[in-house]
């Protein structure tokens, strides 16, 4: 490419005080100096200090103060209009930024249209056994229902802004993730992964720190994966997708 498309990092985060400024921190030290990039996070409904923490480490700060996963990513995404990549990850301190480089670099060379970063290194204790063998098994029926080669649903990704609005997103609490990838698939666009690191997260999962959470995250990600099973964008048929 001619120049380095313009990129918006989003962040969303509920009650990260004690991580975000440091994940903020190290999201500048990753990228090239010089680069002027956007880093939003989108305080969703915090009852601490989390939005003040932000923004004193140099992000952009939205308030979404409906809870949702899904709905403080689109708020993100709708805070990061003008900008032409999308990268997403999460605000408790298990995504690396460290990685950063290698989600953007499928996107930058026109080699990908979403690249989604898969969780093969991990932190010991970063991800209960319920969470990954719910992730394994989310992953099995993708490639079974969408014959595509998907290893993880990692919150760590990468996206072309028009892309993603035009996969008309409306999963507004755990199966954001999961709607952005299915419906990728069934639009035909190029799907790539990329190895990364996962880490501890810092304080208590809101999904895998209790039972319920698991169980409620897990039944919206299958839930999603049928859901967009004949999905097609807007003006097209509904076809079978391609393997990725």
């Amino acid at each position: 490419m001619s120049r380095e498309e313009s990129l918006a990092i989003i962040i969303p985060a509920l009650d990260e005080e004690a991580i975000i400024g440091e994940v903020v921190t190290s999201l500048r030290r990753s990228l090239q100096p010089g680069a002027e990039v956007r880093i939003i996070v989108v305080d969703n409904g915090s009852t601490d200090s989390t939005a003040v923490v932000a923004r004193a480490a140099g992000a952009e700060v939205v308030s979404e103060p409906t809870r949702g996963y899904g709905r403080a990513c689109a708020a993100g995404v709708a805070a990061a209009a003008g900008a032409e990549l999308i990268v997403l990850l999460d605000g408790d301190g298990a995504d690396d930024p460290a990685d950063l480089a290698a989600i953007l670099a499928p996107l930058r060379s026109g080699e990908a249209d979403l690249v989604v970063g898969v969780r093969t290194r991990r932190e010991r204790g970063a991800m209960t056994l319920a969470q990954a063998w719910g992730n394994q098994l989310a992953a099995l029926v993708i490639r079974v229902i969408y014959g595509a080669r998907v290893r993880d649903l990692g919150p760590f990704r990468a996206i072309r802004h028009r892309h993603l609005l035009g996969l008309e997103m409306a999963e507004m609490t755990y199966g954001w993730s999961t709607e952005m990838l299915v419906k990728c698939l069934r639009a035909r666009l190029r799907y790539r992964e990329v190895e990364v690191f996962y880490r501890r997260r810092t304080g208590v999962s809101k999904v895998g720190g209790t039972v319920a959470g698991s169980v409620r995250a897990g039944l919206a990600i299958l839930g999603t994966v049928a859901r967009y099973a004949r999905w097609a964008p807007a003006g097209t048929p509904a076809g079978r997708a391609v393997r990725a």
